[in-house]
C-alpha cells in the first residue's frame, strides 16, 4: 500500500466513537447535530428523488445549484461568480479539498498549514507530492504570526490551506490577521485553498470574511463550502467549490476522477435551502449559540475553564491542572468511567504539541447536554 495512507494510524474521532458505544457513553466528540435537519429541506430532496431525474447530472453540477451558490454567496458575502464557470459541486468539502490540492500541487511543491487542523490535510498534502510546512497556532487566541509566516512562505511555496472558521478551536481568523495572510499569498505568488464550511455558523453577531474578499485574491484564492454544515446534514456531503475560472479548469479535472458527480436530488434539496431567506440563517445561528452557552454554563458551574467559542457547532476546555497526564489521558477516562465521548485537541496538532485542551459538540438536544454534565461532575475539582 502507499506509505501515506499505511502509515496512518486509527483516528481518534473512530477511536472515541467506538469507546463511546462500548461504553454506552454521550457522544459530544463527533461534529453532527442529533436532530434530523430542516423538514423542508429533506422534503425537497425526497420529491426529487421520487419524481426527478436519477441518472448521471452534470460533472460541474446541476444548473439550478450552480445559480443558486452564486446568488447565496453574492447575498451573503458581497461575491460575484459566475455560475457557469466559476462554481462547482463535489460530493463533500472533503472531496472539494483532495481534488484542489491533486490539481495544485506538483511533487515537492510547499504547502503551508496551519495546526490545530483538520485530519485529512496532512495525507492529502502528501499524497499530492506536497511538502508540508506546519505553522502551530496556539491558544486561546489562535492567532496567526506574521514571524512564523515569514518562516513558513518562501519560493517554493505552492499553496497554503486556510480553515476559518477554525475547527476544533471555534475561532474567526482575526481581520487583521487575514490581511497579513493576504499579503503573503500575494507576495509570494501563492494559491489559497480556504475551507470554510463553517461560515453560517457563527456567532455574537459576527460576520464571516471570506479570503476571496480580500484585494488581489479573487482570481489566487479556491473557497469551499459544504451543505452538510449549513443545514445540519452531515450524511449528505455536498459540497461547492467557487473559483476564477482559469483555476476552476484544473479543478474540474480532478473532481471529473474523483466522485465525478453527486446525487442529483441532494443537489436539488440543497438549492433550494440556499435560496432560504436571511432571517432562516440567523434563527440557526441564535439556536446554535443557545445550546453553545448551556453547555459552556454548565461546565463553568461546574469549575472548568471554558474557552470562548465564536464559531462552528464546538467549545473546548482546559485541562490543565485537573491530574490527567494529557488531553488524551482525560478523554479516555471522561468515556471509560463517566460515559461522555469528546476530543482530544492534540489530534488536531501532528506534533501532539497542545495537549491540555479537550473539544466537545454542543450541537445536541437539551436533554443531551444535561445528561452529559451530569455525568462531569466532580471531574474539574469543582461542585460535585
Amino acid at each position: 500500500m502507499n506509505p501515506v495512507f499505511a502509515a496512518l494510524p486509527t483516528t481518534v474521532f473512530e477511536t472515541m466513537s467506538r469507546l463511546a458505544q462500548v461504553h454506552g457513553a454521550i457522544n459530544l466528540g463527533q461534529g453532527f447535530p442529533d436532530d434530523p435537519g430542516p423538514e423542508d429541506v429533506r422534503a425537497c430532496g425526497a420529491r426529487a428523488l421520487r419524481d426527478g431525474w436519477n441518472q448521471y447530472p452534470p460533472m460541474m453540477g446541476l444548473p439550478a445549484l450552480r445559480e443558486a451558490v452564486a446568488a447565496h454567496y453574492g447575498q451573503h458575502q458581497g461575491l460575484t461568480l459566475d455560475p457557469e464557470t466559476e462554481v462547482m459541486v463535489t460530493s463533500g468539502a472533503t472531496e472539494a479539498i483532495a481534488g484542489a490540492l491533486l490539481a495544485l500541487i506538483e511533487p515537492g511543491d510547499e504547502v503551508v498549514l496551519f495546526a490545530p487542523m483538520y485530519d485529512a490535510y496532512l495525507p492529502l498534502v502528501r499524497r499530492a507530492g506536497g511538502v508540508p510546512r506546519i505553522v502551530a497556532l496556539q491558544p486561546p487566541a489562535f492567532r496567526l504570526d506574521e514571524a512564523a509566516l515569514a518562516e513558513a512562505f518562501g519560493g517554493r511555496t505552492r499553496v497554503v490551506v486556510l480553515n476559518n472558521p477554525l475547527n476544533p478551536s471555534a475561532t474567526l481568523i482575526d481581520p487583521a490577521d487575514l490581511d497579513v495572510l493576504a499579503r503573503y499569498c500575494r507576495r509570494f505568488d501563492v494559491i489559497a485553498l480556504c475551507d470554510e464550511v463553517w461560515e453560517h455558523v457563527v456567532f455574537d453577531g459576527a460576520r464571516h470574511r471570506p479570503l476571496m474578499a480580500l484585494p488581489g485574491m479573487r482570481e489566487r484564492t479556491v473557497k469551499i463550502g459544504s451543505a452538510g454544515k449549513i443545514f445540519s446534514l452531515t450524511g449528505w456531503k455536498v459540497g461547492f467549490v467557487m473559483a476564477d475560472a482559469r483555476l476552476m479548469r484544473g479543478l474540474a479535472k480532478a473532481h471529473q476522477f474523483l466522485t465525478f458527480t453527486t446525487p442529483p436530488n441532494l443537489q436539488e434539496a440543497v438549492a433550494y435551502g440556499l435560496g432560504k431567506p436571511t432571517p432562516w440563517f440567523e434563527a440557526m445561528r441564535t439556536g446554535y449559540a443557545r445550546s453553545r452557552d448551556r453547555l459552556a454554563d454548565g461546565l463553568r458551574g461546574l469549575g472548568f475553564t471554558v474557552l470562548p467559542a465564536q464559531a462552528t457547532w464546538f467549545l473546548n476546555i482546559d485541562i490543565a491542572g485537573l491530574g490527567y497526564a494529557d488531553d488524551a489521558a482525560f478523554c479516555e477516562a471522561l468515556v471509560t468511567r463517566h460515559g461522555v465521548a469528546a476530543i482530544p485537541v492534540s489530534a488536531f496538532y501532528p506534533d501532539a504539541s497542545v495537549s491540555n485542551l479537550v473539544r466537545l459538540c454542543f450541537a445536541k438536544e437539551d436533554a443531551t447536554l444535561d445528561a452529559a454534565l451530569d455525568r462531569m461532575r466532580g471531574l474539574s475539582g469543582g461542585p460535585a
